[in-house]
């Protein structure tokens, strides 16, 4: 085989072979015999590889650096794993083709940066695992080269430093502006918007300063947020996992109506701001939407709702939180709550004189914790004994027991329909009193 020998001069690569030299300032091509080493084509090879080898990449990653034991478990054996084939399977056909990588073919390595970016994870490890990925392709094109291939290996080893090349100012590039957008004007500007719709400050100079417009509505959510598997998950990156949790929640809301919601949101929950440009949405497609964030976000989520005009969003700001807050005490499930859903317990939460007398009613179960759990999931149960049995894990008999206790103590029978109201009038103010 005729030595080739590839030399970078000027930004340009040049080729040597059988008496001519091709230039080309923008992209290397050859028209040969496929470059071969050990004897193999190793483009087919490094195709037909590229699965054993990212999972070899991913291993050596998790066991080097803590960081990648850290992320949640379907991140890195998910996206970056993806990441790491496809990048694989590109210099496979770099090779092929005996060409460099197209700016249009690092679109992918360049969003997977910017992701890790809102995510917090450095960019040190990130290019870590660029160079791991490379090096751990090149060991294997390189292993059992023969002295009468060094033609093709020097043209795969200029490929291989242009590929690494490429791929560290695409990544670090597309790393850096994703860091510059998270503090940019346009997110202070969306912030400050916020602050003074929900202080019911006015805007006027917001809107100046940002360019950002007001919508006719806004659609008020307060948010509670259970922890997702990631968050709970035994040596993963809690801060990470909650990261990755809002990210995909913030989509989520941001497909609402199509426009960027205002949000103040941590992984426990906050307040968003949906503006909605039409009319607002209907409320059982709403409903379908938190339905899907839960799915996105893999965690447990209760919502509650109301559309307002920007004058009145800190009233409507207010009332969700109120709702949410009662929603988490009565331990309703998650889902989506407005106030008709809640009109009872939002009622009984007001100030009243009538508030401790409620509350009062339930006193003699205060030393008996066993009948106060008891009697709440009966009435929870829709006073069905064998579903409280189960939800208590206790016998049906125990339940008819302590319900006749309860009888016997407070006077008050919750299977009696006069008396029914009454009961779960008091469960509400003991509730709303703490």
């Amino acid at each position: 085989m005729v030595c080739i020998t590839c030399i970078a001069v000027s930004g340009a690569i040049h080729e040597k072979r059988r008496g001519r030299i091709v230039t080309d300032t923008n992209k290397v091509v050859w028209r040969d015999e496929p470059l071969r080493i050990g004897g193999r084509p190793i483009a087919n090879w490094l195709n037909a590889s590229a699965s054993e080898l990212t999972a070899r990449v991913i291993a050596r990653l998790v066991d080097e650096l803590p960081i990648y034991r850290e992320l949640p478990r379907e991140e890195v054996y998910g996206e970056i794993s993806a990441i790491i084939q496809h990048n694989m399977e590109l210099f496979a056909t770099l090779i092929r083709e005996r060409r460099a990588a197209y700016d249009s073919e690092l679109v992918e390595q360049r969003n997977s940066a910017a992701r890790r970016a809102e995510e917090g994870v450095p960019l040190d490890a990130i290019l870590h695992a660029y160079h791991v990925g490379i090096g751990l392709a090149a060991e294997e094109l390189f292993a059992g080269a023969d002295p009468d291939e060094m033609g093709d290996t020097q043209v795969v080893i200029g490929m291989v430093l242009d590929f690494l090349r490429r791929l560290t100012i695409a990544v670090s590039a597309a790393y850096l502006e994703e860091r510059q957008i998270m503090e940019s004007q346009e997110n202070s500007g969306r912030r400050s918007l916020m602050s003074a719709l929900v202080a019911g400050e006015p805007v006027d100079a917001v809107v100046r300063r940002t360019g950002l417009r007001v919508a006719p509505h806004y659609l008020a959510l307060s948010l509670a947020i259970d922890e997702n598997t990631d968050e709970r998950g035994y040596g993963v990156s809690g801060t990470v996992a909650a990261r990755r949790k809002l990210r995909r929640l913030q989509a989520e809301l941001d497909r609402i109506t199509g426009e960027p919601a205002l949000t103040v949101i941590d992984s426990g929950g906050g307040t968003a701001l949906i503006p909605c440009p039409a009319s607002p949405p209907d409320w059982e497609e709403l409903r379908q939407m938190v339905e899907r964030a839960r799915v996105v976000v893999g965690a447990d989520l209760r919502v509650a709702g109301a559309i307002a005009e920007p004058a009145a969003v800190p009233a409507a700001v207010h009332e969700t939180s109120e709702i949410i807050a009662l929603v988490a005490r009565s331990g309703r499930p998650p889902g989506l709550y407005r106030l008709s859903d809640v009109l009872l317990e939002y009622q009984l939460s007001r100030p009243s004189p009538a508030h401790l007398e409620l509350a009062r009613l339930l006193e003699p179960l205060a030393s008996k914790p066993e009948l106060m759990q008891t009697l709440e999931a009966y009435v929870a149960s829709g006073l069905n004994r064998r579903a409280t049995a189960a939800t208590l894990h206790v016998h049906a008999n125990t339940v008819d027991y302590r319900m006749r206790r309860v009888f016997e103590l407070t006077g008050l029978n919750p299977s009696d329909p006069s008396d029914l109201p009454q009961v779960g009038a008091a469960l509400v103010a003991k509730r709303a009193l703490g």
